[in-house]
């Protein structure tokens, strides 16, 4: 039963029959709905409906959209060679595509897709390293193109010129085609995301406490990047690691009057015991490493160049680009 907690930690019964009432013109009275409680008036239980519906219909399309397990594996199991892409190299690869998205300023949305596209993509096909930037870049057009502004978009030419990789234009379109069929134009599916999303607003809407606001969605939303630049995460589902990382953030802020809102959302998003302690541990360590010394994280000082004017302009990355003070041409050597 999905249940949510007041402010003294205690469950209330105030939802049920105004999203009973809004079910039953809907047509539509799945039982997790039925049993769902939570907040004070008509607008919250119509927000509320709302947002659990959607949280059905990404929970429906999930499996859609997650990478093979089995080609995971091959890259789990594949040796320093050369040959094959390896977890290191996948890890090395996605760190560069974050890298990426904080020099164009994009969203957490692109970046966070580009991954799962990535790691779908993956999972199907046998990638050498020789491939993997072309691959991982392609993704990350696909993805930018998918969630930011077409404004914002910046050229394919541009997007290679800064991420200083080897190929062409035509690579790149060329990739890009053969992505999409690979992965069947699925491209905006569910991610880990649109979960964590769902779900923090859930708790802020169906908790009284006060105190809620203190799990902040741009924290939690950089502890998920820094998930997702570990290629171990790419193995379970984006709604389990999205509640893994809220209920780590609820234990460690010690809001212990949502513990119960985060067991009935586990339960709402059948996600058995097993699994969330399993992720959480593997959440806690990856954010330990991540906050640690001997972490080499992604930093997009690399890719702040200092260009002309001239060239400044040809780009399209806008206040990105630092440039150079025109140099008089009356300018000489002085000894």
């Amino acid at each position: 039963m999905l249940r949510f907690a007041d402010g003294n930690g205690t469950s209330s019964n105030m939802f049920y029959s105004r999203v009973q009432s809004a079910e039953a013109l809907a047509g539509c009275q799945p039982p997790s709905l039925r049993e769902m409680i939570g907040i004070e008036n008509q607008g919250g239980s119509s927000e509320i409906l709302a947002l659990v519906n959607q949280l059905n219909v990404h929970l429906e399309q999930e499996p859609k959209y997650q990478p093979r397990i089995s080609g995971l594996k091959v890259i789990e199991s594949a040796p320093e060679s050369g040959i094959r892409t390896t977890v290191r190299l996948r890890e090395y690869e996605v760190k560069d595509l974050l890298s990426l998205s904080q020099f164009f300023g994009f969203r957490t949305d692109a970046f966070v897709l580009a991954v799962s596209l990535l790691d779908r993509f993956l999972g199907l096909m046998k990638v050498q390293p020789k491939h993997l930037c072309c691959v991982g870049l392609c993704c990350f057009y696909l993805a930018v193109k998918a969630t930011e502004e077409e404004h914002s978009v910046p050229l394919a030419s541009d997007l290679i010129r800064i991420s200083q990789c080897r190929f062409t234009v035509s690579d790149l379109m060329r990739m890009e085609n053969i992505i999409l069929e690979k992965l069947r134009c699925r491209v905006r599916g569910p991610t880990a995301l649109d979960f964590l999303r769902l779900y923090h607003k859930l708790i802020l809407n169906c908790s009284s406490t006060e105190r809620k606001m203190m799990l902040n969605l741009e924290r939690l939303e950089s502890q998920l990047k820094a998930c997702n630049c570990r290629f171990v995460f790419s193995k379970t589902k984006g709604s389990i690691l999205a509640l893994s990382i809220i209920a780590l953030e609820v234990q460690t802020q010690k809001l212990h009057e949502l513990t119960e809102t985060i067991e009935n959302l586990q339960q709402h998003s059948e996600i058995n015991d097993h699994d969330l302690f399993y992720w959480r541990d593997h959440v806690a360590e990856c954010l330990a490493e991540y906050s640690s010394s001997r972490c080499s994280r992604p930093t997009s000082k690399k890719l702040m160049w200092i260009v002309s004017r001239r060239t400044s302009r040809q780009l399209h990355s806008y206040h990105h680009i630092t440039p150079l003070p025109t140099i008089p041409e009356t300018a000489t050597y002085t000894e």
